[in-house]
């Protein structure tokens, strides 16, 4: 998760909402992202969605069984869907996510008994520092928005 923490400063540092993820197989990083959806003009580059790319691509296989995503806020409902197709074993999580979040904060798709595949969910790892980016990115983004 410490790792996943320092993408997201690599979000925030490029303008972009400050999540980072990566994604772990027998103790080695197979790939990793941070949110850029921004910079790259593409409303999927979420952190997991790069993860889980960068990762597919390293590895040659869209399925990325036995492996683990850490990811410093809880997935929404379309990286729980990416999350769910590359059949990633267990996902490990920071904050809460009450607005969007897809591991049971808003809507419960990762551990649906619904789908064909449920990751091992476990959210609140080092909760307190992933949330105190985000509150700290939008504090800063509210004080030198320009007043109307």
């Amino acid at each position: 998760m410490r790792r996943a923490l320092e993408l997201a400063d690599a979000a925030a540092d490029a303008g972009e909402v400050p999540v980072g993820a990566v994604l772990v197989r027998a103790g080695l990083e197979i790939g990793h992202g941070w949110n850029a959806p921004i910079g790259c003009a593409d409303p999927t580059a979420h952190a997991e969605i790069r993860a889980l790319r960068a990762a597919a691509r390293d590895c040659a296989n869209y399925r990325l069984p036995e492996s683990t995503l850490y990811v410093t806020l809880e997935p929404c409902p379309m990286c729980a869907g990416a999350i769910i197709q590359a059949r990633v074993a267990r996902v490990v999580f920071g904050a809460g996510d009450s607005r969007w979040g897809a591991a049971g904060s808003v809507f419960d798709v990762l551990t649906s008994g619904k789908l064909n595949h449920r990751p091992v969910c476990e959210g609140g790892i080092l909760a307190e520092e992933a949330a105190e980016k985000l509150q700290r990115f939008f504090r800063e983004r509210r004080q030198t928005r320009p007043q109307s």
